[in-house]
């Protein structure tokens, strides 16, 4: 006897479409989306595709029209609730545009809650594309299953971002210049909890003092080795994930 295949397929496109989504919702798309599936993935009436909105979680919609330039999809049943995220942040400053790009991809399939780009003193890039940046997001988000989008932020100078430090939120602070074990100093906090990463030239002695001075930190070292600001925020990210997120 042939096994009945599995519905919706694993196959099945996945969206981030706005919400709130609800059973027997029609859901609109047009522009880039309504492209994707109607020429890149030659959607039919009848296929099945993956929706998520960012607030009721992941829900199963079937293609009911697909044009030109639009297509048109009906909610038939919520598959999973949207996931419990755990509150850890990236803080990271801003990099050259392809590396921090890297960043807000892996951060986000990693599972932050935030991602908080930062403004030093040696960074090489002092802007971000906002528009960018979340397609980014969202399109990772997409291709590892998340039901969660992080927040994203503006980015803020070190010192604004010091200075309006949420009261109860540990913020690790990656020190090329040495800390705690970062596993150990992971572990032995249970709360709220951010990590801080400089750009390619590290901070400056006076921005250093301030973040060490400041009661939320925790200085941490990453390791014997000199890393790349994005493999010292992938890594440590990882690391936190496996020590006190929701890797167990």
């Amino acid at each position: 006897m042939v096994a009945t295949p599995a519905w919706p397929p694993k196959s099945a496109p996945r969206l981030f479409v706005p919400g709130p989504l609800d059973d027997g919702a029609q859901v609109a798309l047009e522009g880039g989306q309504a492209h994707y599936l109607g020429k890149v993935m030659r959607a039919q009436p009848g296929d099945a595709v993956i929706l998520c909105d960012d607030l009721t979680g992941e829900w199963l919609a079937e293609v009911s029209a697909a044009g030109k330039r639009d297509v048109t999809l009906g909610v038939v049943r919520r598959l999973r609730e949207r996931e419990a995220v755990p509150d850890f942040w990236l803080c990271a400053a801003l990099i050259k545009k392809d590396r921090f790009d890297l960043v807000l991809e892996k951060a986000t399939e990693l599972g932050v809650a935030a991602i908080r780009p930062v403004l030093t003193r040696r960074c090489v890039a002092d802007k971000l594309n906002p528009e960018r940046a979340r397609t980014i997001v969202t399109e990772a988000a997409e291709q590892c299953a998340r039901t969660a989008l992080p927040a994203l932020a503006e980015p803020v100078k070190l010192d604004a971002l010091l200075r309006e430090w949420p009261e109860g939120r540990r913020l690790f602070f990656a020190d090329e210049e040495g800390g705690q074990p970062a596993a150990a100093a992971f572990a032995a906090h249970a709360g709220p909890a951010a990590l801080l990463v400089g750009p390619e030239g590290g901070f400056d002695d006076a921005e250093r003092a301030a973040v060490r001075a400041h009661p939320a930190a925790v200085a941490i070292t990453l390791g014997p080795r000199i890393l790349r600001a994005e493999t010292a925020a992938i890594s440590a990210v990882a690391l936190w994930m496996g020590t006190r997120g929701d890797w167990g």
